[in-house]
């Protein structure tokens, strides 16, 4: 794990048709992630916020809205993850709305093929994200980044990097606590061949057995990156979402989720997305996503093996 961090600031809605996510960024600040981080001895370097165009409030155009938006604010995403990763430094990307993790994710196998390291993605959501414009029922393409990853969508986004498509192979990607999926979406995740830990399997097998297999097949020289999306967990835990989906895991077992991600040692990228400051309690989901990020790095009750 990297001990050199770089906070990067995405604030912007723009994939998203609910207002607020890019009051993300300054939320997570306010509860105090830069400090949490810097009291488990990392070196942690708030960047700032990176700029790009406004969010028009547009309607959808051939199934995408404010593509050319979303573009812009993924391309400036993708340069700063990459320069953070070939710096050797741990980028936090701090959105914002999950399309961001198209520029994200691109940049970070972009880096991974660069140094020959195999990539796995762990996408923590309770929305599965894998629609394409011909079967989002909405157009808003923070529901689309996964499809995109995979090569299906508008070239502006599929081919941020050098290869197409980014992740070559989906099954290094491991979607947890999805429990909102479209109905033509579960086909499509079927044909990509995502691993999908929905909360049917958590139900059934506990987080721990999930996390097992989740991360069964990580190696020494893997480049573990996360996919955070705040309304991963139950409103109950985490009401500042903007699309918050009854029945996610309690706080108890999404801290099992990251301690077990942290033992892994391998976590060297974060998104911490969908944090919606106007629909939260005194800032309340901000401090629970803060408090989970502490034990990504190493926060526990014990000291342990």
């Amino acid at each position: 794990m990297k001990e050199a961090i770089d906070l990067i600031g995405a604030p912007t809605d723009v994939g998203a048709s609910i207002r607020g996510a890019s009051m993300g960024p300054e939320a997570l600040r306010v509860a105090g992630l830069r400090e949490a981080l810097q009291r488990h001895g990392l070196a942690v370097h708030d960047a700032g916020n990176l700029a790009g165009p406004a969010n028009p409030s547009g309607t959808a155009q051939a199934g995408l809205r404010h593509l050319d938006e979303v573009v812009q604010w993924n391309r400036e995403v993708y340069q700063a993850v990459l320069a953070a990763r070939r710096n050797d430094r741990f980028p936090i990307l701090m959105g914002g709305d999950h399309c961001l993790a198209i520029g994200s994710i691109s940049a970070i196998a972009q880096q991974c093929r660069e140094a020959g390291k195999p990539l796995m993605v762990l996408w923590l959501d309770a929305h599965a994200d894998a629609n394409t414009h011909i079967i989002s029922p909405t157009g808003n393409i923070h529901g689309m980044p996964i499809a995109c990853l995979c090569g299906e969508g508008p070239d502006t986004l599929t081919r941020l990097g050098d290869a197409y498509p980014a992740v070559a192979n989906p099954a290094t990607i491991r979607q947890i606590g999805i429990r909102s999926v479209d109905a033509d979406e579960k086909r499509q995740l079927r044909a990509l061949g995502i691993k999908v830990f929905d909360m049917r399997y958590i139900d059934e097998n506990g987080m721990r057995q999930t996390m097992e297999m989740a991360l069964a097949d990580i190696t020494g020289d893997t480049h573990l990156h996360v996919s955070f999306d705040a309304d991963f967990l139950d409103p109950a835990v985490a009401p500042g979402v903007g699309t918050p989906v009854l029945g996610g895991p309690t706080y108890r077992e999404a801290q099992l989720c990251m301690e077990m991600i942290a033992d892994t040692g391998r976590l060297s990228s974060l998104d911490l997305m969908e944090l919606n400051p106007a629909k939260d309690m005194r800032n309340q989901t901000a401090e629970v996503v803060v408090d989970l990020a502490e034990s990504l790095f190493g926060k526990s009750t014990l000291i342990r093996s």
